[in-house]
């Protein structure tokens, strides 16, 4: 849990691990900035990949990749079963939770029948640090656009609600992201929200949006976030906020 007691959600647009060529992949700064939240020498980070339907490969590959943190790594699955006696015991006593992409639709049906969103919600108010990537950052807000249902993006706006915003993920990366939220909001679908490009993350404290990291550096840039919020004329306004630029190790 973190040492300072708050509420810590760092949601990730894309970009949590890094490939390191014929190895695989390593953590970015973005979860290592996460693991900083912390404030243990050796956390306990436990990771779901609900979203990807807890494949073996994927399990497996989730292992690969947080093996290069300085933490404890385990893994909450709910297929066939879930593979711990007591998933409220065992994510209360992580000190980060890291959700991977894929499915949020699918997650958020699944977390809710196994009572994972009120699992999660008292973890994030004891301080249990939240993390993920894009489905694993839409799923603390309010809702924002997805391809669970198909490739054309659809709504969501069931999200777990933890964070009373709008998400976008992927803003820089999938060019139909951006205007497809801007619209969600400006019509009302959604509240007004945060969005973040590839390699950039979302870090709140408690519900309080407090600063944007990111570690990309194309032609010394850093990747963006933004405000999204209802112009009161049925569109959307956008705001740049500049990420603070992270080290790459």
């Amino acid at each position: 849990m973190s040492t300072d007691g708050q509420p810590h959600i760092l949601a990730i647009g894309g970009g949590s691990f890094l490939s390191d060529g014929r190895y695989g992949l390593s953590p970015s700064p973005l979860l290592r900035y996460a693991l900083d939240l912390t404030g243990q020498d050796r956390p306990r980070v436990c990771f779901l990949a609900t979203a990807l339907g807890d494949g073996a490969e994927y399990i497996a590959r989730g292992y690969a990749a947080l093996s290069g943190l300085d933490a404890e790594v385990s893994h909450l699955a709910l297929f066939p079963m879930p593979n711990v006696p007591d998933p409220r015991a065992h994510l209360l006593a992580q000190d980060l939770v890291y959700v991977f992409g894929g499915s949020v639709a699918n997650l958020l049906a699944l977390w809710r029948l196994h009572s994972l969103d009120e699992i999660l919600r008292d973890a994030w108010l004891q301080g249990v640090v939240l993390t993920g990537q894009s489905a694993g950052a839409l799923c603390w807000h309010v809702g924002g656009n997805t391809d669970s249902f198909g490739p054309e993006l659809r709504p969501l706006t069931d999200g777990l609600g933890l964070l009373p915003y709008s998400c976008g993920v992927h803003y820089d990366s999938e060019p139909t992201r951006r205007p497809l939220l801007q619209r969600l909001i400006g019509e009302g679908t959604l509240p007004g929200g945060y969005a973040a490009d590839e390699g950039v993350g979302l870090h709140y404290v408690g519900t309080e949006f407090v600063q944007a990291v990111s570690y990309r550096r194309e032609s010394g840039a850093t990747g963006g976030a933004y405000r999204v919020e209802p112009d009161g004329t049925g569109h959307a306004k956008e705001t740049p906020i500049e990420p603070r630029l992270l080290t790459l190790p």
